[in-house]
């Protein structure tokens, strides 16, 4: 008899995974190319360049078609047996990138899940699968994806579960394993080609435990960031009213959000783009603390505006970054407390509030600053997460599994 825990459906999780690693690394290298090019354009042409892209997106969107949103995914996996549809993938890549690499405050996390994801469902097809055993290998489509971009195997593999359902992670427990193997492989093949999440990607002060009571300040900034975050949920539902109330074609929205978009980056630049160079921007300029009220008010607007006028991406990254700019302010205000405690504990504390995944959130937050002491920020995302509005953000996590 065999005495290892093993089956060939080990080397399908590996093979999704390095596909995964694969289509994460030529995402992110043609992304890289695209903002290169369109950042040469600065000052008053950021405007008409960001109306543009918006104007390109939404015609990719219009006659290619509409890949959806986070809620589409999430329904996807529930409730469609587990299906991500692949024939979205094209307007997905294109749209996503004239969106993120002209500057707009989404990042690549939703395009990558939503292709990897998709790439789940092919294979599964292709191998007449059905049932969980299709959906398991969607999610850990997602969790490669998921990885690839964050460089957390375990954190990715918890996001692609925890999103799901705000309730009850464990509802697709049998896909954990799954989505821990195809992680795992698709760190290691985007980290070689890429070389990024090889260690923490922003420079925050090395945090110590040296006093009793930083549970408590953790609790506190999270209280912060859970207001902060229930103010992004408030903005988004506001201006997505307005884009719904007006009867417009999809290329119209994304020019007008372009036009927005533009106009804020025009005299707001660390808010262009997703967050992910930003941070460390933001972390090393000594901005003034109206300065940053600014910064934190006008990103948020951003964010809401790219959500809300058809622009595709994802919004984790651009919350990390209002995250470190609340703690930013609460450290002007209050210079004794720990810059890196309050930052990360309003990172965790804000993405929990908007995406119920106080887990993930934990893990993931740990991995990208550095910040070896987990606990804190483990205490800010159940702050975040318990103190959430009662009807989710991404509202597909609400409802029950059928």
């Amino acid at each position: 008899m065999n005495p290892f825990v093993f089956s060939r459906t080990f080397f399908l999780w590996a093979l999704l995974g390095i596909l995964g690693g694969l289509i994460s690394s030529f995402y992110w290298i043609i992304l890289e190319h695209f903002t290169h090019i369109l950042a040469i354009f600065e000052g008053i042409w950021v405007i008409p360049v960001m109306a543009i892209s918006g104007l390109l997106a939404g015609l990719v969107i219009h006659f290619i078609g509409d890949p959806g949103e986070i809620h589409l995914i999430v329904n996807n996996i529930r409730f469609n047996k587990g299906k991500l549809d692949p024939r979205n993938n094209p307007s997905m890549i294109l749209s996503s990138l004239l969106c993120v690499a002209s500057g707009g405050s989404l990042g690549p996390e939703a395009p990558l899940v939503q292709v990897t994801g998709s790439t789940g469902t092919w294979m599964g097809k292709i191998l007449r699968l059905k049932g969980e055993e299709l959906r398991s290998l969607s999610i850990a489509g997602m969790a490669s994806g998921f990885t690839a971009l964050f460089g957390a195997p375990l954190g990715g593999s918890l996001f692609s579960l925890e999103i799901l359902h705000h309730k009850h992670a464990v509802e697709y427990y049998k896909a954990i394993i799954p989505a821990f193997v195809a992680s795992s492989f698709s760190y290691i093949i985007f980290a070689f080609i890429i070389h990024l999440g090889i260690g923490p990607i922003w420079d925050l002060p090395t945090y110590s435990f040296t006093n009793q009571f930083d549970f408590a300040y953790a609790l506190v900034y999270g209280v912060a960031g859970t207001a902060i975050a229930w103010l992004f949920i408030f903005c988004t539902k506001f201006l997505k009213k307005i884009f719904e109330a007006v009867e417009l074609k999809i290329y119209f929205k994304t020019l007008i959000g372009g036009l927005l978009l533009g106009v804020i980056s025009y005299y707001f630049p660390i808010t262009r783009y997703f967050g992910h160079h930003e941070i460390n921007e933001l972390l090393g300029n000594n901005y003034q603390l109206m300065m940053l009220f600014a910064i934190l008010m006008f990103k948020i607007l951003a964010i809401a505006v790219t959500v809300t006028s058809g622009w595709r991406g994802g919004f984790i990254i651009p919350l990390f970054f209002v995250g470190a700019t609340l703690g930013l302010i609460i450290n002007n205000l209050f210079p004794e407390t720990n810059l890196s405690l309050a930052i990360v504990a309003s990172m965790a504390a804000i993405n929990s509030c908007v995406t119920r995944t106080p887990m993930s959130t934990t893990i993931l937050l740990a991995t990208l600053t550095g910040f070896d002491y987990f606990i804190p920020i483990l205490f800010a995302s159940l702050v975040g997460y318990f103190f959430a509005p009662k009807i989710p953000f991404i509202h597909s996590q609400i409802r029950r599994t059928e």
